[in-house]
């Protein structure tokens, strides 16, 4: 490294988050649809009508930045097509000196963002960290892992009743896939809060035009999280009897990825993994909450809860957009992209989209065909936990209610801020 950490941490916000953070709100002013996506939406809930004026203006939408979609089948189609790949660093443009400047100047930190996070990797280096980790996450598998849940969530929802002010974020949907992405990484019960912290450190990440202290923040995160991983494996590879029945405790021993690469990706799993179900979980019971009447239907018919956290999916999205970027010329809904274009895909657009979904701003835990929703992405590249999450929403949103019947929220409920993950950070309640 060329610089002090220190120093080259700064020049690496600089120009990856601070040339942003001045470029998009001019470019949002001008009216540039995709540099308005990327901000984010202002109030929470103001974005379903953003929404729905891009698809007005069209299935794909261009822009000086890119281009932008909120529209289901192109959402999907654009997924799953190989000739659109992950965003890269070098896809935001920036001159071939800085581009080695950053190369120079990185860190090597587990970030969610940056390879060899199997979510911004390509085969054949995505299928090598995939395949292994996917094994963890089989059908069978889930089964196995479903009465582990419940039992958690069992234990909190007791705790719970002795705490003189509870959060349901904080005390509860946040607990439950900590402890089950605890335990698969064969972590101790005892490091549960500091992945808590680590993972809300590392979550803005999947934001653009960070603020430098948020920036910061996250790099001392992820700089304690790629040192305790790594102690954590090497004990692991000393003893691998002691864990044998943790699967990454497995995966550790065998070799199959490289330190990096499995740091990497178990980090991706603690960030990007359990954010995604807190949200999940938070927005499901503010939901219900808020319309007593599906909560009822559930109440009457149990065996809709499934539905209904698809349903929690669709209508309020805990990851509000991805992207991908054209690896050639190719031409959707009737729009050519040039090779290198950025498209920015609207998830939580797209799971309102009137053409797929029927009545697509009413929430109705009884919808057919609530499962289509997109957000756990499409393809290759579709969430590898998105399962276990919704088994443990499943687990989560009806224990919960089934053991506090008469649960309210109090006052102070408070979103998290951010533009690409969707949801609470705090939900305090009343219990009885």
């Amino acid at each position: 490294m060329l610089l002090p950490a220190a120093l080259a941490t700064r020049v690496r916000w600089g120009i990856m988050h601070g040339l942003p953070r001045r470029a998009l709100p001019r470019r949002a002013e001008r009216g540039d649809r995709m540099a308005q996506m990327l901000l984010g939406y202002g109030e929470p809930g103001s974005q379903y009508e953003v929404f729905d004026a891009l698809r007005a203006e069209g299935p794909l939408v261009r822009s000086e930045v890119g281009a932008t979609t909120a529209d289901h089948a192109v959402c999907r189609e654009i997924l799953r097509d190989q000739r659109f790949g992950t965003v890269q660093t070098a896809d935001f443009g920036f001159p071939g000196p800085l581009l080695r400047l950053l190369e120079l100047l990185d860190p090597q930190l587990p970030n969610p963002v940056e390879p060899p996070s199997m979510l911004v990797s390509e085969p054949p280096a995505h299928t090598a960290y995939r395949h292994p980790i996917a094994k963890t996450f089989t059908p069978r598998s889930i089964e196995q892992l479903t009465d582990r849940a419940r039992t958690v969530t069992a234990s909190l929802l007791d705790a719970m009743a002795e705490a003189p002010a509870p959060d349901l974020v904080r005390d509860f949907a946040a607990r439950l896939p900590v402890t089950m992405i605890g335990r698969l990484l064969g972590l101790p019960e005892k490091d549960d809060d500091y992945m808590l912290e680590w993972g809300e450190a590392a979550a803005p990440l999947l934001d653009p035009g960070l603020s430098w202290p948020v920036y910061r923040r996250s790099q001392v995160a992820l700089t304690g999280l790629r040192e305790y991983l790594t102690a954590h494996f090497a004990r692991v590879r000393a003893d691998p009897d002691a864990d044998a029945d943790h699967p990454f405790a497995l995966l550790a021993s065998s070799g199959e990825l490289s330190d990096r690469e499995l740091i990497a990706n178990a980090a991706l799993l603690i960030g990007a993994g359990f954010e995604t179900t807190v949200n999940l979980i938070g927005n499901g019971i503010a939901l219900l909450l808020a319309h007593p009447d599906q909560l009822a239907i559930l109440r009457e018919r149990p065996e809709l809860w499934p539905n209904a956290v698809e349903e929690v999916l669709r209508f309020s999205s805990p990851i509000q957009r991805t992207a991908r970027v054209a690896r050639e010329d190719v031409e959707v809904a009737g729009v050519r992209i040039g090779r290198g274009t950025m498209v920015s895909l609207q998830l939580a657009g797209a799971n309102r989209d009137p053409k797929v979904f029927d009545r697509p701003n009413e929430f109705d835990v009884t919808r057919p065909d609530a499962k289509k929703n997109v957000s756990f992405g499409y393809g290759i590249h579709a969430c590898i936990g998105a399962a276990l999450a919704r088994m443990e929403g499943a687990v989560a949103l009806s224990g919960l209610f089934e053991r506090y019947p008469a649960v309210a929220l109090s006052d102070g409920a408070r979103h998290r801020g951010l533009s690409t993950l969707y949801g609470y950070a705090a939900l305090p309640a009343r219990l009885r």
